[in-house]
């Protein structure tokens, strides 16, 4: 089962849900508002076969790519 990200378009509040299949359609309520005006976000992952503390390099955030704290998404 796949988890998606969304975001309510009344309170702005981003939360994921768990859902049944990738084919699903249903509308979720916002855990925030309860408004069911949500709608899925984009979703940003990253990958690595190296970790960031043996490799020295500051960890990245998994949203933007970069530092965690330095993008909007947050």
């Amino acid at each position: 089962m796949p988890i998606y990200e969304y975001t309510c378009q009344k309170c702005n509040k981003k939360f994921e849900q768990l859902v049944r299949s990738m084919s699903d359609n249903s509308k979720y309520k916002c855990p925030a508002c309860g408004s069911e005006k949500t709608a899925k976000a984009l979703s940003v992952f990253a990958v690595s076969t190296v970790s960031a503390k043996s490799s020295g390099e500051a960890p990245m955030c998994g949203r933007c790519g970069g530092p965690p704290g330095s993008c909007a998404m947050d």
